[in-house]
């Protein structure tokens, strides 16, 4: 708490109310209202995290059987997901979901928000189950407490710098844009080399951007804001970190990932 009466003997600290002036009083509910809001954008994205996990391993489930061989093979509704057409539409929905969803969520109620937030998060699951196919279980998981650990990190220093990163994180938005381009062309070239290029720089960009966001996330928030609107923002934040951490592992497991 921001108080001028502070005990700190023996490791106990104290402070009490009745003493504090009126700039003391406010500073201590805005600190403890970003806190609140911060603890809401972390949960939000944990939430959708654990969301787009659950329907991976459930479509990989229902999608992939084992043979008598030991090999693994696609499943009547396997075959329907990745073997037609059908097969975009699981690929591309969750990229326009995301452009909707960021352009629309001002616009939506707090409740309705999250739960098109919440959605989302499964599509993208349900995207990001070939993963799973491709990749086996130890790589997806060390590849996932890598992303974590590095995230937590990231995201701590964004929270508690001082510094602006709005020059850092400029830089890496031309770095992402520059990044899709290249991406884009190595699909016709197909090379091993950029392939690994394109991986360690995507690592290095999300990570940026993480901090970045964090701080932004941070910014963001006003202590005059309704509980609705704060509830919308921490939201917003959380798809933000959401995608980082999506796109950070992602990478991480092209690099560092055995393939099945």
């Amino acid at each position: 708490l921001h108080s001028p009466y502070r005990f700190i003997n023996q490791g106990v600290t104290m402070a009490d109310n009745r003493f504090m002036n009126t700039s003391a009083a406010e500073a201590t509910q805005v600190d403890l209202g970003l806190r609140s809001y911060m603890l809401g954008v972390y949960n939000h994205m944990t939430t959708a995290l654990l969301l787009t996990g659950f329907f991976a391993y459930g479509t990989k489930m229902l999608a992939t059987t084992t043979g008598p061989d030991g090999q693994m093979y696609l499943t009547q509704f396997g075959s329907l997901l990745f073997n037609t057409p059908l097969q975009w539409v699981v690929m591309l929905a969750p990229l326009g979901m995301v452009f909707w969803l960021s352009a629309r969520m001002v616009a939506m109620s707090a409740g309705k928000a999250r739960n098109m937030f919440y959605v989302y998060a499964g599509l993208m699951g349900l995207s990001l189950a070939s993963i799973l196919m491709v990749y086996t279980g130890a790589s997806v998981a060390r590849a996932f407490f890598i992303t974590a650990g590095a995230f937590a990190g990231l995201s701590l220093y964004g929270y508690s710098t001082k510094r602006s990163l709005s020059a850092m994180g400029s830089f890496m938005v031309i770095g992402l844009i520059g990044l899709i381009l290249a991406s884009l062309v190595n699909i016709f070239l197909a090379s091993t080399q950029l392939d690994l290029v394109i991986s360690v720089v995507g690592v290095l960009i999300f990570a940026g951007l993480t901090a970045w966001d964090t701080q932004r996330i941070k910014l963001m928030y006003m202590a005059g804001d309704s509980q609705a609107e704060t509830t919308k923002k921490s939201i917003f934040g959380a798809l933000m970190l959401y995608l980082d951490f999506i796109n950070m592992f992602l990478f991480i497991l092209r690099l560092f990932g055995n393939r099945e």
